[in-house]
């Protein structure tokens, strides 16, 4: 797939007076198993409203999570996001007005960052003249290159559960449609953790055996989510990397702990700390949501942990306002 990027005396202007408003889910990667290769998109939704302007100005609105903290300007990873993809499009743009209203905890495991280049490039294909306008997939390899692997932007960009993966330097993903049966749910604590921090506490290699048993773990992880989540438990087993993060997110780890000895498929959300429970139902999510709170007060009062029991995403990053 081209991605190339025309030279900069070729771009030329996109219109003024335009405004897309894209809607991108929250995610989860890995789910166990599934490293760098499995995600689910979550029913937590960011807002990204962009408006074309001819003043040669960025005005940046933001609120939500990271309204403290992020800055307002150039630098912002969604405007470097919007300015690249423009660019490879063959376009680049006299202003901006960008709202953003951030709903997925940042630092969390939770594909922030992901979500804002998911809204980001697909505002700015958006925006663009029809006839230069991409497919999905062309948003995907984009998104998969700036963050480095497809896990987390497959779910954002399609919904449900995003099988991925990579042939040199071409990223790919498919979908799969999750049986209704099954409840994520989410403990997410009030410290973070980076994903490079996480990484880093990988080995560079594993045994045979490992690997082994990590791929049919991760093969029945799929036909639990999608036909049987009866098989979730045995499905979440993972023998590649949360072991190996546990010591940097210890109450996390002792809260995974704690749910999979009480019979609930738990696991490190992405590179954490985020702990997410995939639950059979209503009944059984509901007592997820109370033995999150029980255990946590009692081994945890120190940390502060939202509790949320969400839905699986379906859509995938959605455009819900295109104005010419």
């Amino acid at each position: 797939m081209d991605s190339s990027q025309p030279t900069a005396t070729a771009l030329q202007t996109i219109a003024a007076g335009q405004r897309v408003t894209v809607r991108v889910p929250g995610t989860s990667a890995n789910l166990g198993p599934g490293y760098d290769s499995l995600g689910l998109a979550l029913s937590l939704y960011d807002t990204l409203t962009v408006d074309t302007l001819d003043t040669g100005e960025l005005e940046f609105e933001l609120s939500g999570e990271g309204a403290d903290t992020l800055p307002r300007d150039a630098s912002h990873l969604v405007v470097r996001a919007i300015n690249s993809a423009l660019e490879r499009l063959g376009y680049r743009h006299g202003g901006l007005r960008i709202t953003a209203d951030n709903v997925s905890p940042h630092g969390r495991g939770l594909g922030s960052s992901a979500s804002a280049v998911v809204a980001a490039v697909t505002a700015a294909n958006q925006l663009v003249p029809a006839e230069s306008q991409r497919d999905r997939n062309w948003i995907l390899q984009v998104t998969s290159e700036m963050e480095g692997h497809p896990d987390n932007v497959a779910p954002a960009i399609f919904g449900g559960l995003a099988l991925s993966w990579q042939d040199s330097e071409q990223y790919s993903s498919t979908r799969a449609d999750v049986s209704p049966s099954v409840v994520p749910v989410v403990a997410v604590p009030d410290f973070e953790l980076s994903t490079e921090a996480a990484r880093a506490l990988l080995p560079a290699s594993i045994g045979h055996h490992a690997a082994a048993m990590n791929a049919g773990r991760a093969a029945l992880l799929v036909h639990a989510l999608t036909q049987h989540p009866e098989l979730l438990l045995p499905g979440t087993e993972d023998y590649l990397h949360q072991s190996y993060r546990a010591e940097a997110m210890r109450p996390s780890a002792d809260l995974i702990y704690g749910l999979r000895r009480a019979g609930h498929a738990a696991v490190v959300s992405g590179a954490g700390p985020t702990v997410l429970a995939l639950a059979n139902g209503d009944e059984e999510a509901d007592r997820v949501v109370s033995f999150i709170t029980d255990f946590t007060a009692d081994n945890s009062p120190e940390i502060t942990w939202r509790v949320l029991k969400l839905a699986v995403d379906v859509e995938g990053a959605k455009v819900e306002v295109h104005r010419r």
